[in-house]
Formats: C-alpha cells, structure tokens, sequence
C-alpha cells in the first residue's frame, strides 16, 4: 500500500497544481502582450495598437511651445534716468552764501529720501511742488535750480535716482534670495535681474521661468533664455517673476528597474532616456519586444499617426517599441515621451513558465511531503 500512495503522489500533485493554476491563474506585474493586442481597436477593443516607425516619430514629436509673446519681446528697456510715480529721489542743494537758505553755514541742504508721489509730484522747501514723473534727474534738476535761483544766488543742486516702488519687481521660486529688486541700470533685462537675486537654485535643463505683468503672461525655458538673446525680454516695474521646475512627468511600470512617476530631467525626453532613468529592463524578467507607451493623442496628432482624418477627440493609443529590430533603439531614441505618458515593459514569455515550474514543483514537493507523512504514520 505504501509503495502504491507514493507512486500515485506526483501525478496527483501535478494535477492539484495545474487545477490551482487554471481556477487562479499566475501573478504578474501587468498585462502580456497577447492581453494588450486583445484591447485593441482591431479587436473590438477601444485603443489602437501602433507600432513606431520614422512616420510616427515625426508625428508624435510635440514638445511644449514656451516663450514670450510679441508685446514682452517688443517692449523697449526702461530708460533708468526717467522717473515714475513711486520712485525715491535724493536731492543735494549747494548754496554760494554765507546766510543759506536751505541749509547750515558752510554745508549743504540734503534731501536724502523725497518720495514721487501717485500724481508724480514731489515737494521742495523754497521750490515748491514740482512735476518728476516723465521727467529725468537732470530735468529735475533744472527744474529746481530755476524756483530756486531767484531766492538765493546761484544754487548748486544735485538730483540723484534711487529705486522706489514704481520702478521694482518680485522674484520668487527656485532663486538664490527672493525679493523685491529695483530695475537699475545694470538690471533691466530678465537676465541681468535672475542673476541680481543670485541666480537659481535648480538644475537648469528643468528650470522654467515665467514672468507675470499685469493680466499677461509669458513663460520660457532657463536655457532658451541664453540660447534665443531675444528671450531676454525687458523688465518693467510690477512684474512677478517665477522660477520652477518643470512639473512634466510620466508613469513607469512592468519589467524596469523601479515602478513610479518620474518627473523629466530634460527638455526633450526620448524613450531610451526614459527607460534608462528608471533603471533600464530587468534583465531576468522584461520582454524588448514588448515595450508600450500608453497615450491619450489629441485628434488632429492621432489622424496624422494613423492616416486617417474620421476621428474625433482625443483618441488612446498604444504605441509598441521593438529593441531586438535592428533600428529598434534609433526608434526608440527618436520616439519622444510627453507629460502623463506610460512606459509599460512586459514579462518574456519565459517567466511566466517559470512561475508555473515553480508553482508546479512546489505543489508536487508539498504533495510528496504530505504523502511521506501519511505513509510514515
């Protein structure tokens, strides 16, 4: 009888293990190949199955438009000698007289801190009120050495231009100190007035700088910024300029070396780049047939990708990447992933075999043991 339950052991087993298999099925980390090509539009499904090609990497290649519109392109610098409501004045009056009018015997009348007011306007002791905005330190001073001069003979005065609210901007973000900043004459530009505040604290193929004037707004990369000399658009007082970082991210799952969203660490970003940044395929388990990039693809983008121009809204595409082709990496190094995108890597065929072995030899030695312990007893 003993002999008869071992000889029986391993095929029962086997036979437990399959019915266990069949009823529950395997773990996996996602969906196989089969199981995507089932979801297709072909069959039934409601995503097109797309293989890429140089036709669709040409199509599929948007990247996001930044820049500045033609008003902040257009706008002239500020010349730094004209003076607008808000700014602060320094006014100095030298007097040729023993007996001065504004000042002490001997020393000159100093002004330190004459505010423009909301009209433009600032006031003088002995000179009066006196129209500043739309004028420059020279006009003023002219101006003021006229009222002055038929008080007392000859006044020697000196204007000088201090920055004040009328002529600042805000920065804030990923800068070395974020602040308010007077537009003087070596910080008129976007440039000249990001490396002012000490620059940014960011890595720069990332950095997105964004300036905010009023109800418009421009955005463009820290990079194109030296690259396009027009980009270093001209500042005036009252913008708001934000530096960050690009907030673009895709989704890695399946077969790679780590699973989770992983924010761009460039301006273009390929397919190969993206893979190699979650750790490239795992060399144990991932399929190089089977790599898909998941995509909700505007209208006019999918037509051109499928060649057809009977769709409406956006359409979800699968894109299929084959790295054993013989141009399968130039593909994938032209292929260009976007904001929201899935990187998905299945499982070879061989691991799924692997797991029935090994469900199935485990079952059959958990059988075995049973079996050795009944019949011991």
């Amino acid at each position: 009888m003993k002999t008869l339950n071992i000889r029986w052991a391993h095929p029962i087993a086997i036979v437990a293990a399959c019915s266990v298999l069949a009823s529950c099925g395997l773990p996996q980390v996602g969906p196989n190949k089969r199981q995507i090509y089932a979801g297709s539009v072909q069959r039934e499904g409601d995503a097109f199955i797309v293989s890429v090609n140089d036709r669709v990497t040409r199509a599929t290649a948007v990247v996001p438009a930044l820049g500045f519109s033609q008003s902040f392109i257009n706008a002239g610098q500020i010349g730094s000698d004209t003076i607008r409501a808000g700014d602060v004045l320094g006014i100095t009056a030298y007097e040729n007289v023993d007996d001065s009018l504004l000042g002490t015997e001997g020393a000159p009348a100093t002004l330190e801190e004459v505010l423009v007011d909301g009209d433009g306007f600032i006031f003088i002791p002995y000179a009066g009120r006196i129209k500043a905005a739309g004028n420059s330190p020279e006009a003023i001073r002219r101006i003021i050495t006229g009222k002055l001069a038929d008080q007392t003979p000859d006044p020697q005065v000196e204007v000088r231009r201090a920055a004040g609210d009328g002529s600042t901007v805000s920065l804030v973000g990923a800068v070395g100190g974020q602040g308010v900043y007077p537009i003087e004459r070596p910080t008129r530009t976007l440039a000249t007035m990001l490396a002012r505040s000490g620059g940014i604290t960011i890595q720069p193929e990332i950095a997105q700088i964004t300036v905010i004037r009023g109800k418009a707004r421009g955005k463009t990369w820290f990079e194109d910024l030296y690259k396009n000399p027009e980009l270093d658009i001209a500042l005036r007082g009252g913008d708001k300029i934000l530096v960050e970082q690009d907030t673009r991210a895709f989704t890695a799952l399946g077969a790679t070396g780590s699973q989770a969203r992983v924010p761009f660490e460039t301006q273009n970003l390929s397919a190969i780049e993206a893979i190699a940044q979650v750790g490239g395929l795992l060399a144990a388990s991932a399929d190089p047939t089977g790599v898909f990039v998941l995509r909700n693809e505007p209208e006019e983008v999918a037509e051109q990708v499928l060649g057809r121009n009977d769709l409406t809204g956006a359409q979800r595409l699968v894109y299929v990447l084959n790295l054993t082709e013989p141009n399968g990496m130039f593909m994938a190094r032209d292929f260009v992933i976007r904001d929201g995108d899935t990187l998905y890597v299945t499982e070879a065929p061989f691991t799924q075999w692997t797991k029935i072995l090994s469900a199935v030899t485990g079952t059959a030695a958990s059988a075995s043991s049973i079996t050795s312990l009944t019949s011991g007893g």
